[in-house]
């Protein structure tokens, strides 16, 4: 009986333990990832551009009050970057979280960006899901352009953004033919990384989130889901395919659960010249 209650008692220490290693993964200090490109159409006389990636804000207690998304935001501006790309799921309506935000409070933070060229984002499924016509109320507020299935110019690049594949609002040969009007060179935003089948190879560069690389990733076994129909093949990082190449963070916040294992929060930091 002794050895059955030690055992026990060792068994809920480690699940204690575990429990805050996930808790304080998730709560850290997203990690900046930094990508290099030399881009072969980028024009001559244009200067190299600083891109910061973000997404997956899901702001929500206890583990991404509106009070973390500033300190995320602080950390952005010391990068220094030209402009701010965000894919989407700012908010979120999770059954498990301590406090839920609206869009306004939630979004709010992000008024504090300050890249040179602005800040553009998508929506994502949770934006759909809790209120979109808040969310870009919100976001309106906060001086960031939404685009859905459009495309803008901002310098040299011509951004596409894509709405939300997973809530059925994608349109991307919408969004592609918007790309081809600007001209300039073409990148995507998208919140989930399971449109790159469908981008043509004249869009060499795809940015999303999403998938949070796995949220929590088992030991032998791996992800517990990706969230994308292509299981492993998007889950995290850099993917080349068809002669593009795509991006996809782990995102700021978490989904259901205050966790994360294996897959901590990043952004990433893509520098963008000529050849």
């Amino acid at each position: 009986m002794r050895i059955f209650l030690r055992v026990c008692a060792w068994l809920m220490l480690a699940a204690g333990l575990l429990t805050a290693f996930m808790y304080r993964e998730a709560t850290a200090d997203p990690i900046v990832r930094r990508l290099n490109l030399a881009v072969p159409l980028w024009p001559s006389d244009a200067a190299p551009l600083r891109i910061v990636l973000m997404s997956d804000l899901h702001v929500a207690g206890p583990e991404t009050p509106p009070e973390r998304l500033a300190r995320v935001v602080a950390q952005v501006n010391a990068l220094r970057p030209d402009l701010v790309l965000i894919a989407g799921d700012f908010v979120t309506e999770k059954r498990t979280a301590t406090t839920l935000y609206g869009a306004d409070a939630a979004i709010a933070p992000l008024a504090g960006l300050r890249p040179r060229l602005g800040t553009v984002a998508v929506m994502g499924n949770h934006d759909h899901w809790l209120d979109s016509r808040a969310v870009h109320a919100a976001l309106a507020k906060a001086r960031i352009s939404v685009l859905d299935n459009r495309a803008i110019r901002v310098g040299p690049l011509a951004i596409g953004g894509v709405d939300d594949a997973y809530t059925h609002h994608a349109d991307v040969p919408r969004t592609v033919a918007a790309l081809k009007r600007l001209g300039g060179v073409p990148i995507m935003l998208s919140h989930g990384p399971d449109i790159m089948p469908e981008v043509p190879a004249s869009v060499p560069l795809v940015l999303a989130g999403h998938t949070h690389c796995g949220q929590i990733m088992l030991p032998l076994w791996g992800p517990i889901t990706t969230a994308s129909r292509f299981g492993l093949r998007y889950r995290c990082g850099l993917v080349r395919e068809d002669g593009k190449l795509l991006v996809v963070t782990a995102g700021i916040g978490e989904s259901i659960l205050p966790f994360r294992l294996g897959a901590p929060p990043d952004l990433w930091v893509i520098e963008m010249r000529g050849r």
